[in-house]
């Protein structure tokens, strides 16, 4: 799930930008691949502004690169970022810093498999990514929110998906207040005028977007292992109580469900924190962010299980470009219903299916002629929609009607172990998805992550007494092709010992479609689709004369 900040007195909906995007078409840079951040920030209360120094290690998989460009906001009205001076190996670089980029020649040409290293001196006051703003409790705090490509708003990057490091933080703030950031914590040290330098580092690559700051007067609570994961909460000192009661079971459940049936987690640790300014919540690698304006004394199952799904989806194994982000959002809005059939039950696994469905379909009217799937996307405002949520994890548990259950399974174990901390697309899913059933699934990705509307059916069933034969004809009413899928009928049978339904399977590629089921005989009802596998605007199905 992503969310976005708000100013004070102003709340910003899901999937609505605080400021005005910049199209962004993921340009590339070949041959050159960021290998390791580090980050040295200081930061104020008394001031707005933010003093930094970013040492980049940069590797070359290509011979004859001759110069590096990193994503920077550049200053103008009174906001972005001002670099004064560039280092390589103690010496000064010249640099161009235009229109958000910033320029490093190389010394010289680049050898594949060399390193270099740029150390960059900057400051100024960030317009986005990095939010200084007063909790809901009044006091000073500042939080991260990089999502999609507002890390260069305040951090020199490559500020793409397609190219994951490690990161290290050190952050000099003030002495009253905690920082948290990605992975490990390193250091902490007073420094005897006020302020506290705190060092974490990040030993696992991750995309751009999700490296993650919060200084805040925090309440911290390091509450023990789950599967080998440190589990911590993060709250504002006066929720204390209830931040815990908020994070802490449904964390535990999270981590042990996802680590039991997908892979061992990716990452360090897991800090859950209750961060000002936003609602709902924001994966980062190792410390998620959700709203504190949230936080109450009952567990946020739901939001929980959804962020944490994406340690695994979205963190871990990261979409190459935001074309791809189903396989982020997609993933943990169907993990997080997986995560309810495993502790809830059946009945709450449908539930949720049967809400997301007409979100779904809701969407694919508001937004016609949209797939799941971005057509070479440039608008970041337009990454995020309904679609890429509700109809991406319908198409995951599709795919799970489609080959089964078994080899869902084994297919998603192999796509995380083979995508670990790397980069994967639509295409890369598919391949595992093929290996694990054995079956060509083109059709199926191509139907329904490239087609902007869903089926419609209109269909019927007789008993013929005499054939001793249920006769059923179903017609797809959408407009353009007909769907290919399997359809699941359920007849239903009425006397002793007791009542039962038996379940036929079909298979459906024509615009009208007729089959004949054999039974002893009259069923007491026939049923379309009787266990929620399909994804359908509009169904029609009854007894005909």
């Amino acid at each position: 799930m992503k969310v976005f900040f708000f100013a004070a007195f102003a709340v910003f909906a899901f999937f609505v930008p605080v400021a005005s995007a910049v199209a962004d078409t993921y340009p590339r840079q070949p041959g050159v691949d960021a290998w390791h951040y580090v980050f040295r920030l200081e930061l104020s209360d008394a001031s707005p502004e933010i003093t930094g120094e970013a040492t980049i290690d940069v590797r070359f998989t290509k011979d004859g690169v001759d110069e590096v460009s990193l994503d920077l906001a550049s200053a103008a009205n009174g906001k972005g970022m001002t670099v004064t001076d560039v280092t390589n190996a103690g010496q000064k670089v010249p640099f161009s810093h235009q229109h958000n980029v910033l320029t490093l020649p190389l010394p010289a040409r680049s050898r594949s498999g060399g390193h270099v290293l740029f150390t960059i001196t900057y400051h100024g006051v960030p317009a986005n990514g990095l939010r200084i703003l007063s909790n809901k409790y009044g006091e000073w705090s500042a939080f991260s929110e990089n999502w999609p490509n507002r890390a260069r708003e305040w951090l020199p990057m490559i500020d793409h998906p397609y190219d994951k490091a490690t990161s290290e933080f050190i952050v000099t703030a003030p002495a009253k207040y905690q920082v948290v950031a990605n992975g490990l914590l390193q250091e902490e040290t007073d420094l005897g005028d006020g302020r506290r330098r705190t060092h974490w580092k990040q030993s696992v690559p991750i995309a751009s977007w999700l490296n993650a700051v919060g200084v805040e007067q925090f309440a911290v609570f390091h509450v023990g292992m789950v599967k080998g994961v440190e589990l911590q909460t993060w709250v504002a000192h006066q929720d204390a109580d209830a931040g815990r009661i908020y994070f802490e079971a449904p964390a535990r459940q999270a981590i042990d469900f996802y680590s039991e049936h997908v892979g061992p987690y990716a990452y360090e640790k897991l800090a859950n924190v209750a961060a000002a300014g936003l609602n709902g919540g924001t994966e980062h690698a190792s410390a998620i962010f959700y709203g504190e304006r949230g936080i109450r004394a009952a567990p946020a199952t739901s939001l929980v299980a959804h962020e944490i799904a994406h340690q695994w989806f979205g963190d871990s194994v990261t979409e190459w470009d935001w074309d791809d982000v189903w396989l982020s959002e997609g993933f943990a809005t169907y993990f997080t219903l997986l995560f309810t059939e495993h502790y809830s039950g059946r009945d709450g696994f449908v539930a949720g299916l049967e809400a997301s469905r007409a979100r779904a379909i809701a969407t694919e009217k508001s937004l016609p002629g949209i797939s799941v799937i971005h057509d070479n996307l440039s608008d970041m405002s337009k990454v995020l929609n309904q679609l890429v949520y509700q109809k991406g994890g319908w198409v995951l548990h599709m795919l799970r009607g489609v080959i089964g259950t078994e080899n869902f399974w084994a297919g998603i174990r192999e796509y995380y172990r083979r995508y670990r901390d790397g980069n994967a697309s639509t295409a890369d899913l598919r391949r595992v998805m093929e290996e694990a059933s054995r079956q060509d699934l083109s059709w199926f990705f191509d139907e329904w992550l490239t087609r902007p509307t869903s089926p419609s059916f209109d269909g019927g069933w007789r008993f013929d007494e005499a054939k001793k034969q249920i006769e059923i004809e179903i017609t797809q009413t959408q407009p353009g092709e007909p769907y290919r899928m399997p359809v699941e009928i359920g007849i239903a049978t009425s006397g002793q010992p007791q009542p039962s339904t038996r379940v036929e399977r079909l298979e459906i590629k024509d615009k009208r479609s007729v089959f004949t089921i054999a039974a002893d005989k009259a069923p007491a009802a026939v049923t379309f689709d009787p266990n929620t596998w399909l994804l359908m605007d509009q169904v029609t199905f009854v007894k005909r004369p």
